[in-house]
């Protein structure tokens, strides 16, 4: 599959990836943290993006240069005046370019949008030049959220997501190094490296009393974002396309999936976006084309005016088969895009839980010198002009997954054992639990009932069965975990969407 430079600059997220909300801040599609870096004008001019990546617009970029208001003379005397000052007054010396970039971030800092972000030149060029290389990374988006980078979502089937990574989760320190004051992209770069080789991400986690340590091995990010298979559901065949990602190829291979399953002769179809950080604005509205009727717009944009555009599609009519959409607050921009199109425009039901809640379209702006101002210059509305940024979409079935899917990686610095009380236990009481064991109490107390059932796994285990949990255990319970996991025979979602989709 071939990938235009533009999308491997954010894919060098995913890639990196790590990552970018689907959404928060972030570098969707594969760059985590904030759109991708285009690698010129040309291509600025063809993309803008919903979640952090490029996606086309109505408006080009030499049209939003060409509109900027020329006489800033008296606007901006104060900030020359100061820059004048500094330079010729401080105390000690001063680098102009620093002076000049130190003030364009400041201006994006009072606007307190995580989404709007700058990029200098050097920046770029690490970005551009990385694209060479093969897309290797942890496999997660990543965004800056209240100063500090945060997961907006790891990739299915990621090193990101085997390692236990979760969306929310913040990322404190890189193999040892504080990042907390680093700017994003600087971060990205850390995290991101070769194949085969290992990175320590310290993790702040809400709910969660002390950081956790995660180690996860850089692998090959794959580019596949569409999966298809079919289920059969009371004699009833069932088609299922799992998207999880928005990319430039993303629609035509969901489109080709799509007319092999209604030649299998499909009864119905669930379109699975959980985990989904968003991409190109423009794959999801293709996608929309086959399901949403020309009578109802599938999304709203509006500009800084106030200024609304109705996005229809030429579809005549609806499918002749039911069709329920999976989302998680993994869910993020252009996928919610999607499922809120489905939802209010197509009448189709959300099973899962409520989606992450991006609703900005971004779009890079060259600066003339390398660097890139990524700013957020339009909102997106649902078909019913619902604005779900940072609130998310509900779906209209909720339903959980069950609580180990939940619990946190397991890290045993000292062995956990009988009348011990904290975070560690309660997680591994989950844990026991889900994978069929009897722990007594869930609340982080090392009961007796907690004892016997640590002796009952360990013996069926063949491990040394003490009723206490040193490392060899808990890394045990947490591979037992992540096998059981990753047994779709256990993923309650999918099994109420298929209930769903022929309930009628």
């Amino acid at each position: 599959m071939n990938l235009k430079r533009r999308y491997l600059a954010a894919l060098l997220v995913f890639s990196m990836i790590i990552g970018g909300v689907a959404t928060y801040t972030a570098v969707q599609f594969l760059q985590a943290g904030t759109g991708q870096a285009q690698t010129n004008q040309e291509e600025s001019n063809k993309q803008a993006s919903t979640d952090g990546e490029a996606q086309k617009s109505d408006e080009s970029v030499g049209d939003i240069l060409d509109g900027l208001k020329e006489n800033n003379d008296g606007e901006l005397s104060k900030v020359d005046k100061a820059y004048s000052l500094i330079q010729e007054k401080y105390v000690k010396d001063t680098e102009s370019k620093e002076l000049i970039e130190g003030a364009i971030q400041g201006m994006l800092d009072t606007l307190e949008d995580p989404y709007s972000t700058y990029m200098d030149k050097e920046t770029m060029e690490q970005f551009n030049n990385s694209i060479s290389s093969s897309f290797e990374g942890i496999g997660t988006e990543v965004s800056m959220v209240d100063g500090r980078v945060t997961i907006v979502s790891p990739f299915k089937g990621s090193p990101a997501e085997e390692a236990g990574l979760k969306p929310k989760d913040q990322i404190v320190s890189v193999d040892g190094e504080n990042i907390e004051d680093m700017d994003l992209y600087d971060a990205v770069l850390k995290i991101r490296g070769e194949k085969g080789t290992t990175v320590s991400l310290e993790i702040d986690r809400p709910g969660v009393e002390e950081n956790l340590k995660i180690d996860v091995k850089r692998d090959t990010i794959p580019i596949e974002t569409v999966y298809s298979e079919t289920k059969e559901v009371n004699g009833k065949k069932a088609g299922v396309l799992e998207v999880t990602s928005f990319s430039e190829n993303t629609a035509a291979d969901f489109n080709k999936k799509l007319k092999k399953l209604e030649e299998k002769n499909i009864d119905g179809l669930v379109i699975d976006v959980r985990g989904n950080p968003g991409g190109l604005f423009t794959a999801a509205q293709d996608i929309l084309e086959n399901f949403i009727p020309k009578d109802t717009p599938y999304v709203q944009i509006e500009n800084s005016d106030g200024e609304k555009k109705r996005y229809v599609s030429n579809l005549e009519e609806k499918k002749g088969y039911p069709i329920v959409v999976l989302i998680d607050e993994g869910s993020a921009s252009a996928s919610e895009i999607l499922a809120g199109a489905m939802k209010e425009a197509g009448g189709y039901e959300l099973v899962g839980t409520k989606s992450f809640g991006k609703g900005t379209v971004q779009q890079a702006l060259p600066m003339g010198d390398g660097s890139n101002l990524k700013l957020t210059i339009y909102k997106w509305l649902t078909p019913d002009g619902n604005w779900i940024h940072k609130e998310g979409i509900k779906p209209t079935v909720k339903v959980e997954l069950p609580e180990y899917y939940y619990t946190n990686p397991v890290q045993i610095d000292k062995t956990l054992e009988y009348d011990m009380n904290n975070d560690k236990i309660a997680n591994i009481q989950k844990m026991l639990e889900g994978l069929g064991y009897d722990p007594g109490r869930k609340d982080g107390y090392f009961s007796k009932e907690t004892q016997a059932a640590v002796e009952q796994f360990q013996k069926e285990n063949d491990l040394n069965v003490t009723g206490t949990i040193n490392e060899e255990t808990g890394n045990k319970l947490q591979s037992s975990v992540v096998t059981k996991v990753q047994n779709k025979e256990n993923d309650t979602q999918m099994k109420k969407a298929l209930d769903v989709l022929f309930s009628k």
